[in-house]
């Protein structure tokens, strides 16, 4: 379990100075050897602090090993929207669970326990972000474009992408806890993985749970059509196959509410997003069918001019 590491990471995040290098400092303090980057990405509305772990597997790439590299992406606009609003909000919930995948996967490699394949997580630390409307509720916004995030995010060497986001504020998924997305690769939304809905089934002891997404929610942002929210904006980036994680709830919950966020949920996606982890460095999870892709691309073409901005 990892409630241990959602309310230590709170009371990190939950603060107006919070920013990467205290995060960092955290996670040193579990394992001091930890591979840590942290820097301040600049945009037109301000600042955030980039932060990104990479957990070495016994055979990943980074050894030399040839088991593949998942990447977990924590996003969100900011932790907090001061000063118009105190404390913790409700879009902060991806970074959360990121990162307490990170304090875990550290707490089990002080135990002797590593994973086959490497783990990157990556999300930022923005206490302070702006709001901005949108329907059925008010969005936050972020100081940074989101091209600057996945170009920060969205690693070469990943070989597949969970991007965990709260997704409250729409009447897409009406359910409390956490679904997926079908998978994404190169403008192709494929069927959902068998893989991950077991692993889901078994982490959470009931029926998965699946979110409808839109030719529209894997374009790039700024294009000028209705996104849900940013979570598979990944997809844009990376020919790596991206598969979201939404936080959900029953009603419509704003982003920059405070006082909405559910440990419970944030665990459990939590939890299942580290098996999946698991799994997947062995080779016995996997995103897509290759040959149904291949065979999709054969008949219908390359549909990677989604990740574009069109013409």
């Amino acid at each position: 379990m990892l409630i241990k590491e959602i309310i230590a990471l709170y009371d990190v995040l939950d603060s107006s100075f919070v920013d990467g290098e205290k995060v960092a400092a955290y996670l040193k303090n579990i394992r001091a050897d930890a591979d840590i980057l942290t820097y301040p990405l600049h945009g037109p509305k301000g600042k955030t602090d980039m932060i990104k772990i990479r957990i070495p597997g016994i055979n990943g790439k980074s050894k030399g090993g040839n088991a593949p590299t998942i990447g977990l992406l924590g996003r969100l606009g900011g932790l907090g929207a001061r000063p118009e609003l105190t404390g913790f909000v409700s879009d902060g919930d991806g970074a959360l669970v990121a990162l307490a995948i990170a304090a875990k996967l550290l707490d089990m490699n002080n135990k002797g326990d590593f994973l086959k394949g490497d783990v990157i997580v990556s999300t930022h630390i923005c206490p302070d972000a702006p709001t901005r409307p949108h329907k059925p509720v008010p969005f936050m916004d972020s100081p940074v474009e989101m091209a600057q995030v996945n170009k920060e995010e969205v690693d070469d060497g990943l070989d597949a992408i969970l991007s965990v986001d709260t997704t409250k504020g729409n009447r897409i998924i009406n359910h409390r806890g956490f679904a997926i997305s079908p998978t994404v690769k190169d403008g192709y939304i494929l069927r959902v993985s068998d893989d991950l809905l077991d692993i889901m089934q078994t982490t959470t002891g009931l029926m998965p749970k699946v979110f409808a997404i839109t030719t529209q929610d894997i374009t790039p942002y700024g294009n000028d059509v209705y996104h849900l929210n940013s979570i598979m904006q990944p997809c844009t980036a990376t020919a790596a196959p991206v598969v979201g994680v939404a936080i959900t709830t029953e009603t419509a919950v704003a982003g920059c509410a405070t006082g909405a966020t559910h440990f419970t949920d944030l665990e459990e996606s939590a939890r299942f997003m580290l098996e999946v982890a698991k799994a997947y460095g062995e080779g016995k999870c996997r995103f897509y069918d290759e040959k149904e892709y291949e065979h999709l691309n054969t008949l219908y073409g390359s549909m990677a001019y989604l990740k574009t901005m069109g013409k």
